[in-house]
């Protein structure tokens, strides 16, 4: 794992010596000397982490933290503190600030890239879900799609596995003012964890292996994205940084200090839910980019994605398939006669009756105007005339409702049967599309099939 790490102190030595630890790691080192040259580079893009002193002259790391995290530009670069001080309160301090991590100097290289490569880590997912909504939205035309989700890290589901004997019940206790929580003297059951939004593990457990569970969580897909929070001594640092290695994301030495236990909390939540967002945006985006917008179908991109699949399923496993192209006729006098409105209720309507009338299996799409795509997989010939027969029963013998009377409208409906040995989507499109154009020179309101 590589990156481009910003450092920012004010001491040229310091400087030195940090950019070639970073360096024997084959990290990119980048050096800052103040607090604006630092918010000059990450404005500028391109940084995945920053180490930041907190004592220098003008603007602390404390207040360069606040304005990083500020920045849309840079709110999402995790930051590592550094400092001197070792006081909970600045901990504390430096964590409410936006802080991601805070070593206090004098630190081993073990403490620094433990660190480094597990906010890294967790920072290249985000980015990875960032650029694909932010992508999926620009298809769609649409603004930014994150907007301001994953605010807050304060009324979370947290579990505690601590089997000391008032281990867990303590920091449960000490969590209780913010959060709902639970301690349990074993590993949660995978329902469970997945329902959390923190588990903190004590690594002093006799009756389990905290590393076992930390590896359980993140191999299983269901719990892959809960933080963790490890609760150790001192004497645990390899371990700690083992945990870390294998996807714990935080730790907390002991005696525990109620405030930085609350802030880190709250940090490791508030990415939770900031993480949760994003999915939840890409998945609502996604949807919007392959949804037609006013008949709730899908729509011709999510078909030319879809229909391949379909087709190399069909052949490698030698079942039928059919597709379906139906043409509403005579649309244009709707429109013209009833108005645009009309039309639109028209195609709602229309879109409604073929949900109704195929399989959850198939696939209904419209390709644009008052056309539309039917795909059935495991559907022989026989069958899919059926149903198309049925379709166009269905659309001609119901009036639609506009305002207060009804119209007739008739479909014409074009019939294509895969075939494995010739066939690839475009050839079954385009023979789908030409028993529809027979079916409109036949008279209209018909289904027409032609042979491969």
């Amino acid at each position: 794992m590589t990156g481009r790490i910003l450092i920012v102190d004010d001491v040229e030595i310091n400087l030195k010596l940090l950019e070639a630890r970073l360096h024997a790691e084959y990290f990119e080192a980048v050096p800052a000397r103040d607090g604006p040259e630092a918010l000059r580079i990450c404005a500028g893009g391109g940084v995945d982490l920053v180490i930041l002193d907190v004592m220098m002259p003008g603007m602390d790391g404390y207040e360069v933290c606040r304005r990083l995290k500020s920045d849309p530009r840079s709110a999402h670069i995790p930051i590592i503190l550094l400092t001197a001080l070792d006081l909970p309160s600045d901990r504390v301090k430096g964590l409410e600030a936006g802080a991601d991590d805070f070593l206090t100097k004098p630190f081993r290289d073990l403490q620094l890239f433990a660190r480094v490569k597990s906010l890294l880590r967790l920072k290249f997912l985000t980015d990875e879900l960032r650029i694909r909504a932010q992508t999926t939205a620009a298809l769609i035309g649409t603004d930014d799609v994150l907007g301001d989700i994953g605010n807050g890290g304060r009324h979370g589901r947290v579990i505690v596995v601590d089997d000391s004997a008032d281990g867990g019940a303590r920091v449960a206790r000490l969590l209780a003012s913010e959060h709902e929580c639970s301690a349990l003297p074993d590993a949660p059951s995978v329902t469970d964890a997945a329902a959390a939004d923190l588990i903190v593990i004590a690594l002093s457990s006799p009756r389990h292996d905290p590393l076992r569970l930390c590896s359980q969580l993140r191999s299983n897909e269901q719990t892959r994205q809960v933080p963790i929070l490890l609760i150790g001594e001192a004497s645990d640092e390899s371990r700690i940084a083992k945990a870390l290695e294998l996807g714990a994301n935080d730790y907390l030495l002991k005696p525990i200090d109620r405030n930085e236990l609350l802030a880190r909390a709250r940090t490791q939540i508030k990415r939770r839910r900031f993480d949760e967002g994003l999915r939840r945006s890409l998945q609502t985006t996604i949807e919007l980019a392959t949804s037609d917008a006013l008949t709730g179908l899908q729509n011709r991109r999510f078909l030319d994605a879809h229909l391949p699949v379909a087709i190399d399923r069909a052949r490698s496993e030698s079942r039928p398939l059919s597709l379906l192209i139906a043409d509403i006729d005579h649309f244009k006098r709707i429109n013209d006669t009833h108005g645009h409105d009309a039309g639109d209720a028209v195609l709602r309507e229309f879109a409604k009756r073929v949900r109704a009338d195929l399989r959850a299996s198939d696939l209904a799409c419209r390709m644009g105007g008052e056309e539309f795509v039917m795909v059935m997989p495991d559907t022989e010939a026989a069958d899919a005339a059926r149903i198309a027969e049925r379709l166009r029963e269905t659309i001609c013998e119901e009036g639609f409702a506009i305002g207060a009377t009804r119209i007739r409208v008739t479909v014409s409906i074009g019939l294509a049967i895969f075939d494995a040995a010739s066939d690839n989507p475009q050839t079954l499109l385009k023979r789908a599309d030409r028993a529809l154009y027979a079916a409109k020179q036949d008279g209209r309101n018909r289904v027409v099939r032609l042979a491969a």
